[in-house]
């Protein structure tokens, strides 16, 4: 069987090429460990590749800045050339008749200047958005070939931030930071040429602060500095990630009367960046930048001594103070040049961490392609031999599981938690493909069955599910685009979803979510079914749909998942369900029993309580667990304040601060009778 990867290329028509800045994919989330880059090249080369054909405008884009910064140099040439003319003929002003042409050539200079720059910065924004614009596509792109238990390990928060994050740092390299680079390194390329035309001596005293300057630079950009740049960036990423997490769990924070301490990761996050921030900036940077600061802006410290010096043994004193005016002035544009090269070598550092961020999402194995893909011709579902290890662990989720689940069979998982029962269910639409063994539908291997048709395949309901912030009409559809509105409307009606459509003031137009109607858990649940039902695969895996619904939904839900394990004729589908709540599952066709990553036992209800294993247990623990009841008898207020160690299984006692409570065993296999909740 021949496999080929599914790649996701760019939509790149208006750009002329698609780049693939990454040459080779190796399994990986993005961690620091997993960035790996082409060699030979550096960082910049391959964020410009994002460009495509536009590169050649940053190209063009960093000339300009560089002519601009070059014809900048023109207005202090006029200037020293108007003080020499007016010093020649001092006091006698009236007769330096060349001053109005200096001033207007020194006008035109610093016009072409802004000119040029505007331009270089155009030039620059163009490739920099497409650059941009193309690493987000790529790597959305990437995203939407990888497995979906990719997502189960890589937090949304943690992407965002690698993906936009990533691309924000770009751009701002490519727009702004490039062009003022190239602008900086044209100013010290040409400022040891200009100050040494008028008086060399002079000239290297202006000259002395930026090689002070730069010796500083080095010492903060070294290997530490580095290191550092990806140590900051990781703890954005985390800040980013932990942020996140924290919003979206606010309600319960505030339910319990917590602070932001009691959300330890969030805070344990801005600890680490902030001590990282500070260990920087008052270990590493602190004396160099010091120096270089003092250096840079106390240029005339050094060039006054020299031109003491240098002033006794003049024979033209006029020329000299000219001279000497041209780099009191002139001197005024080192620390500008030098402060825009040292944000550009912390520019290109962010650039280099970006690329190995976004590489580290590029470089994630996607889903691998058959060259002749198969379909399945039956409903029947299996895994052979199937074993599992989630990436970073030791242990194996599942170990050599084996099982077939007959087309129009229904099928459940239990086990205790941890035992591999969603990971077992996930390996069928492919969350994951299994390290050995392999996991089949209709008898071929899901690898050889193209993801769309797999997809096509298997239906899905969650514990939790999410609607998108558009129409409920919308919602349903995602599983059927080409679905008309009454067909829309028969699987809201099958999914018991009748009362939600009817309290909705524009029906299937209303807007969910964000700036429109938000609904409760329980509903939000029936519209996911409404989703599974209208897709109509002949596949289904419930996990414990029922987990969080109130009692009134858990009866609408029930009804519902009635109606999709049935497809047309009353023909049952194939059921695979992972189950918690063990009432359930007493009449499916087969129970299979996961602990730790194996199969331990297999077989119906009752033969499984027969055998008095594993399975059994469980069940005396559920019995026990929904048997609980509250008891307000004043015999069960009174003993309240016994220890509930002391009592038997059919005495009452209270637990402090809850109420009294009964056990009560009389309930049977068939008959299992919920008074209390489940436990």
């Amino acid at each position: 069987m021949k496999i080929r990867r599914k790649e996701m290329t760019t939509d790149q028509s208006d750009s002329g090429s698609k780049p693939n800045p990454v040459e080779g994919r190796a399994q990986g989330g993005g961690g620091a460990s997993d960035r790996e880059r082409p060699h030979g090249r550096s960082s910049l080369m391959q964020l410009l590749d994002f460009a495509g054909p536009r590169k050649v405008f940053s190209y063009l884009g960093c000339c300009l800045s560089a002519l601009s910064t070059i014809a900048g140099f023109g207005p202090y040439i006029c200037i020293w050339l108007a003080v020499k003319d007016l010093l020649a003929v001092a006091p006698r002003w009236s007769q330096a008749t060349g001053i109005a042409i200096y001033g207007w050539v020194g006008l035109g200079f610093a016009a072409a200047s802004v000119i040029l720059y505007c331009a270089g910065l155009l030039m620059a924004h163009l490739a920099a958005f497409r650059s941009a614009s193309n690493m987000r596509k790529t790597a959305i792109g990437h995203l939407l070939s990888l497995p979906l238990g990719y997502f189960d390990l890589h937090a949304s928060g943690e992407l965002r931030r690698t993906i936009d994050g990533s691309a924000g740092d770009t751009e701002n390299l490519l727009a702004h930071i490039l062009p003022d680079a190239a602008g900086s390194f044209a100013m010290i390329l040409g400022m040891p040429i200009l100050m040494l035309v008028f008086d060399w001596r002079m000239g290297l005293a202006c000259l002395f602060p930026i090689l002070i300057a730069l010796v500083c630079i080095r010492m903060m950009m070294n290997d530490q500095g580095q290191s550092f740049m990806t140590e900051y960036q990781d703890a954005l990423v985390r800040m980013s990630k932990t942020g996140t997490e924290y919003v979206r769990g606010i309600p319960v924070v505030k339910v319990f009367q917590q602070t932001v301490y009691s959300f330890k990761a969030f805070h344990e996050a801005i600890e680490h960046y902030s001590r990282i921030a500070r260990n920087y900036a008052m270990q590493i940077c602190h004396l160099p930048q010091t120096i270089q600061m003092t250096a840079l802006n106390g240029t005339v410290i050094f060039l006054i001594p020299v031109a003491i010096l240098l002033a006794s043994g003049q024979s033209d004193f006029t020329s000299f103070v000219a001279d000497f005016a041209f780099y009191a002035v002139f001197s005024g544009m080192v620390p500008t040049a030098m402060t825009r090269l040292q944000f550009s070598s912390e520019s290109f550092s962010k650039a280099d961490d970006a690329l190995s961020r976004i590489t580290g999402v590029l470089s994630s194995d996607p889903l691998t392609v058959a060259d002749e893909p198969e379909r399945p011709k039956s409903a029947d579902a299996s895994l052979e031999q199937a074993s599992y290890t989630y990436p970073g662990a030791d242990l194996p989720a599942l170990d050599r599981i084996d099982f077939k689940v007959p087309e129009g069979g229904m099928v459940a998982l239990v086990g205790p938690s941890g035992g591999g029962k969603s990971t077992c269910a996930s390996l069928l639409p492919r969350f994951w493909d299994v390290d050995s063994g392999r996991v089949a539908v209709g008898g071929i291997d899901v690898r050889s069955i193209d993801p769309h048709d797999l997809m096509g395949q298997v239906a899905f309901v969650f514990q939790t599910n999410r609607l998108f912030s558009t129409t409920l009409l919308e919602n349903v559809r995602a599983a059927r685009p080409e679905a008309t509105p009454e067909q829309v409307m028969d699987a809201l009606r099958a999914a018991q979803c009748m009362d939600i459509v009817d309290k909705l003031p524009d029906g299937l137009d209303t807007m969910l979510g964000s700036g429109g109607i938000y609904l409760s858990g329980g509903e939000v649940q029936r519209v996911a079914l409404a989703r599974a039902i209208l897709k109509e695969s002949p596949i289904v895996v419930l996990d414990e749909a029922t987990a969080f619904a109130d009692p009134e939904n858990e009866v609408l839900i029930q009804k519902a998942l009635t109606k999709l394990t049935r497809a047309e004729g009353d023909r049952r589908r194939t059921v695979l369900m992972i189950a918690h709540r063990l009432s359930t599952v007493a009449d499916v066709d087969r129970i299979l029993v996961l602990d730790g990553g194996r199969l331990v036992e297999q077989g119906t209800h009752r033969q499984l309580l027969d055998a008095q294993g594993t399975y059994a247990r469980i069940w005396s623990d559920y019995e026990r667990a929904v048997s609980w009841k509250v008891d307000n008898s004043p015999k069960a207020a009174g003993e309240a304040g016994r220890n509930p160690a002391d009592s038997t299984a059919d005495e009452g006692y209270t637990v402090p601060g809850t109420g009294p409570f009964v056990a009560d065993l009389s309930t049977d296999d068939s008959d299992i009778q919920r008074e209390g909740g489940e436990a």
